[in-house]
């Protein structure tokens, strides 16, 4: 719809959003925008307002919690009047400034067919990366400007249209946004190639009427079917393919529109998992199924957690049915993607962490992006390259295929053996020389097909990854790690041969090489950009840096260990004096005996509640530690965190995984690569094969610990993460 009424607005945002607060909020945002946007009109002569409140409905639609509404509202402000970002966080807080900040700085982006344009694409996946609400938003807006797209210059359009081919409608579809991306493509269809899509269009709608009395036969046919076996609930709708989806099969796969067997749908939706499979038998066992046309996606979901069976079916009189049998919650997740899971709900405690924590729990192609973002790839190569890495590892259409034990791997379509291992791990790729495919030994660039079981032959004694291996595998990700090991291994060699000058250097001037630590490189090398010792090595072996100059450093330079050791233990000692307090404030008390409890370890910014408890002084409990309910009411207090606290708290979480080499040690590197102290870990196996490992760790506040969760997800085979409250 082009205008959106605030009435009608706040009449959908209303069906979910109760609290008063909130639609103030949303009320003041509002008419902040309406007053910054007086004046300016859209294309079509619309007041401009209508845009942002178009882009909100859509967003309201999926449930959007009120601070993505609020700066879905306000998300033109910075670029196109002048309100600044300033402004809008003193009036409404630093998470909705920074979500307009994100959108704006997508926005200002200029897109042409070159090396600023990939430069673009990146500044957009970042952004997405550091909060996907900014391209929740962005999406939404680009759906907006669609629907709105005729009002365009018409040497715009198809620029416009190609990059939403290109880049929106694939996010939509990792999103599980089928509607939005159906919508996106079919517009954009219509743009860059009229002919095709009017054709389409209308072979479909003689096909809906065609076969508009089969539809309705196989509707009560099914009905009578379901209840003769007892299927009490169930829903039967139909739905027709999208009209790009049909032009991908006939334009892209040089079908006949006559060919493509699932144009019209039927929909089946029953009350759980086992009712879909019993379903399912039924329709076989009433229906002719065409072979090579059944789908399990509920045993294996797709990329963006859609689920269903999908089944193709022939009727008495020839008529060609796809059906698709899924539960009502997977028909949610089907229509609304990942937002199905992220609704906002009354009452729920909400922060950003805490949402990019969930959604990443939910979508592997997100925990992929940000693992992307975090280990530091867009920072290696060109901004093309990173771009097409993203689109080929996470925006393509992907194959499964199975590990030994049956875990489900997702990998780029034309990918290889060799992309497979170093999905599986670093250290699997490193250490390949051999591949077996459904227990038959394929070369290391065979094209692996969805359903085929990959073992993957290692030796610890292997050379490692060759330079030919770059010609051929499919994923960014491999790529990456392959370049890493080649040019490890040409610093490694550089490494030895500066180690070896300086030893030898040492031993003719009688130096002691024990003095070269990680400091004292810093201390005399840090004007040369060396800051330890392995990169000094490698700048000798290069021949950038003497020998003769590291040495001369060192006669010049003993270091007096014991008073080194001593600085050591004083600056320990201080840190111990400086925060063993608790940083709890009862209100009233000026030093009040406190003690945070072991068993729920509540760290800074968690919710907390105290107990008086007899003789010991006020017991600090997260307010979700399930003792709390076996304590006496009155006995319970108000507490509260102290400003400006700088000390540790220990607290547990639980990861649980499925069993693997190293896997131990992959969690314990990604917790100190935070620079976070492990006071504690125990880890077992259950008869499953999952790993369950505790730890204990010491963190400053609650958003560091919600970081470090986040950043365990993005490990191999870890699946959920949990605190631990008792």
């Amino acid at each position: 719809m082009e205008v959106v009424s605030y009435k009608e607005l706040i009449k959908k945002i209303k069906t979910y959003i109760k609290k008063e607060d909130d639609l103030k909020r949303i009320e003041e945002a509002y008419q902040l925008a309406l007053f910054k946007h007086e004046g300016q009109f859209r294309r079509s002569g619309a007041p401009y307002i209508t845009h942002p409140m178009a882009v909100t409905y859509i967003l309201a639609e999926l449930n959007s919690g009120p601070n993505t509404l609020i700066a879905a509202l306000l998300h033109d402000l910075v670029e196109d009047t002048n309100a600044d970002l300033k402004e809008i966080k003193e009036k409404f807080g630093e998470e909705v400034a920074a979500l307009v900040d994100g959108v704006t700085k997508i926005s200002k982006l200029s897109y042409n067919k070159s090396e600023s344009e990939a430069e673009n694409h990146q500044k957009m996946l970042l952004a997405m990366s550091k909060d996907i609400r900014v391209i929740l938003i962005k999406v939404a807006d680009r759906l907006h400007n669609m629907r709105t797209i005729d009002y365009q210059l018409e040497e715009k359009k198809e620029r416009i249209a190609n990059e939403t081919l290109d880049i929106f409608a694939p996010l939509a579809h990792r999103l599980g946004l089928f509607n939005i991306k159906a919508e996106l493509e079919d517009i954009s269809l219509r743009v860059t190639n009229p002919p095709y899509y009017y054709r389409i269009q209308s072979l479909v709608k003689n096909q809906e009427k065609l076969f508009i009395d089969d539809v309705e036969k196989i509707k009560n046919k099914l009905s009578e079917i379901l209840k003769e076996n007892k299927i009490k609930k169930f829903k039967i709708s139909g739905r027709t393919k999208s009209i790009y989806s049909i032009y991908k099969k006939m334009a892209l796969q040089n079908r006949a529109f006559e060919d493509i067997y699932d144009i019209l749908a039927l929909r089946i939706i029953v009350d759980k998992i086992e009712a879909c499979y019993q379903t399912l038998g039924i329709v076989h066992a009433n229906f002719i199924p065409i072979p090579n046309r059944f789908k399990d996606f509920i045993a294996v979901p797709k990329e963006n957690m859609y689920q269903s069976l999908h089944t193709t079916v022939i009727t008495s009189n020839g008529s060609i049915f796809e059906i698709q049998i899924r539960t009502e919650e997977m028909d949610r997740v089907a229509e609304y993607g990942v937002a199905a899971h992220w609704a906002y709900k009354e009452g729920k405690e909400y922060s950003k962490e805490k949402e990019q924590f969930e959604i990443a729990q939910k979508l592997k192609w997100y925990r992929e992006l940000s693992k992307m973002a975090e280990e530091g790839e867009i920072n290696t190569g060109t901004a093309s390259e990173f771009v097409e890495s993203v689109k080929s590892d996470i925006l393509a259409d992907n194959v499964y295929v199975f590990t030994p034990k049956g875990q489900v791997i997702e990998l780029t379509t034309g990918s290889t053996p060799i992309d497979f291992a170093y999905r599986i791990h670093t250290d699997v790729g490193d250490q390949a020389v051999g591949a077996k495919v459904n227990n038959k030994i394929v070369p290391l660039d065979y094209h692996l097909q969805t359903g085929d079981v990959v073992t993957i032959r290692t030796n610890k004694n292997s050379p490692g990854p060759s330079e030919d291996w770059l010609s051929f595998v499919r994923s960014s990700n491999a790529r990456h790690k392959i370049r890493n090991y080649l040019n490890r291994a040409n610093r490694d060699n550089l490494y030895q041969a500066g180690k070896l000058l300086v030893e030898k250097e040492a031993v003719a001037q009688k130096a002691d090489l024990t003095v070269i630590t990680d400091d004292f490189v810093k201390e005399h090398f840090s004007k040369n950009r060396i800051e330890d010792v392995e990169s000094l090595y490698v700048e000798v072996g290069k021949g950038i840096l003497s020998e003769k100059t590291v040495i001369s450093r060192v006669l010049g330079k003993e270091i007096d260990k014991e008073l080194l050791l001593q600085r050591q233990l004083d600056r320990a000692q201080r840190i111990l004096t400086t925060t063993h307090e608790s940083g709890i404030v009862v209100e009233g008390l000026t030093s009040p005996q406190i003690r945070i409890s072991n068993c729920c370890s509540p760290v800074y910014n968690d919710p907390i509640m105290g107990f008086v408890t007899r003789g010991s002084g006020i017991a600090v409990h997260h307010k979700n530690c399930p003792n709390l309910n076996a304590l006496e009411n009155e006995r319970l207090i108000e507490v509260y965190w102290a400003d400006n606290i700088s000390r540790q708290y220990p607290t547990r979480i639980q990861v649980s995984a499925i069993n693997r080499d190293n896997l131990v040690g992959d969690i314990i590197s990604k917790i100190n690569a935070r620079r976070i102290t492990i006071a504690e870990i125990n880890a077992f196996v259950t008869p499953k094969l999952e790993s369950i490992i505790t730890l204990k760790i010491l963190v400053p506040n609650l958003e560091t610990l919600e970081k470090v969760m986040l950043d365990l997800m993005g490990v191999h085979s870890v699946y959920q993460i949990e605190r631990k409250y008792v």
